[in-house]
């Protein structure tokens, strides 16, 4: 075979692969429900960025203390009322998305970052070194997430940083198990073995052949648990646990709200419905790109 054979055949392979990318994105965009959910995102994205520019109040997400304005009820003045010290319900609602879309990034980074290379590790190399790493997993996957993440934060001082790292702490067993069950489906494929016969460390093959071709489940468990993650960080900041005040989180909002609910429903109810709708979001686009990649994730 000539080299513009070679060429010939790799270019029409790099067609192959836009072809079938441009058909999976019409595949997601023609579901309106992942639509949706993509311009749900963008909306908590973007209202996080801009918070400073579209708070009414952008020094209410501080300790600023307005005891004159305390328990007002949305009004166009607050359109989502006041809390208990009288601060604007509505900025601290959007700086509050920062805090949550930034647990969400490291807690997940972290969980890909520690469980993707043992389950490469697991899967390829097989034998005592995926007995090893597999029970461990086990053990994890054993205590649920909350209970572990409650455990360690209250060992630590309780903080943002410290309540992502208890999370995280048991959140990579997930990422573990579905690389070491995706690396077993595809370390037999033509591909793999072409690239051992010809003398690839185990290395290479692991982070260079198959990690490429296992993206499609990350990227759609990692989606799925970005909203997984937010929740439980919001569970954590309402026992107070968290992030703590006066940095505004929807958790603490809550609790805070709850102790008035009868009579300043809003003070609790505009953080619930925040957290619900970037819960919803991250659902909805996490199972559109499910559809648009047809590959099964365990949730």
């Amino acid at each position: 075979m000539s080299v513009f054979d070679g060429q010939s055949s790799l270019d029409e392979s790099v067609r192959q692969r836009l072809r079938d990318l441009a058909k999976a994105q019409r595949r997601l965009f023609q579901n309106p429900l992942s639509v949706v959910g993509l311009l749900i995102i963008l909306i908590v994205i973007l209202t996080a960025v801009f918070a400073p520019v579209l708070a009414p109040y952008p020094e209410d997400s501080g300790d600023t203390l307005h005891f004159d304005q305390t328990g007002e009820p949305p009004s166009l003045e607050h359109p989502m009322g006041t809390d208990a010290v009288g601060r604007d319900v509505l900025s601290r609602v959007m700086f509050g998305a920062r805090i949550s879309l930034l647990m969400g990034l490291v807690v997940v980074s972290i969980a890909i970052a520690i469980g993707v290379p043992l389950g490469l590790l697991a899967g390829y190399l097989g034998g005592w070194v995926n007995t090893v790493i597999m029970r461990v997993t086990d053990i994890f996957l054993a205590i649920p997430p909350i209970l572990l993440a409650l455990a360690i934060t209250a060992v630590l001082s309780a903080n943002l940083w410290n309540a992502m790292i208890a999370i995280a702490f048991g959140w990579w067993t997930w990422y573990a198990r579905l690389v070491q069950g995706e690396v077993l489906s595809v370390k037999e494929e033509e591909f793999v073995e072409a690239s051992e016969s010809l003398g690839a460390g185990w290395f290479r093959v692991a982070f260079k052949e198959i990690l490429p071709n296992i993206v499609a489940p990350l990227t759609v468990k990692a989606t799925l648990d970005m909203g997984a993650v937010i929740l439980v960080g919001a569970a954590l900041s309402f026992l107070g646990l968290g992030a703590q005040p006066p940095t505004p989180t929807w958790g603490a909002m809550i609790s805070i709200g709850r102790d008035h609910v009868t009579s300043e429903w809003w003070m609790a109810t505009f953080p619930g419905l925040a957290i619900s709708f970037t819960v919803l979001g991250f659902n909805l686009l996490g199972d559109g790109l499910r559809d648009m990649f047809d590959v099964e994730v365990d949730e």
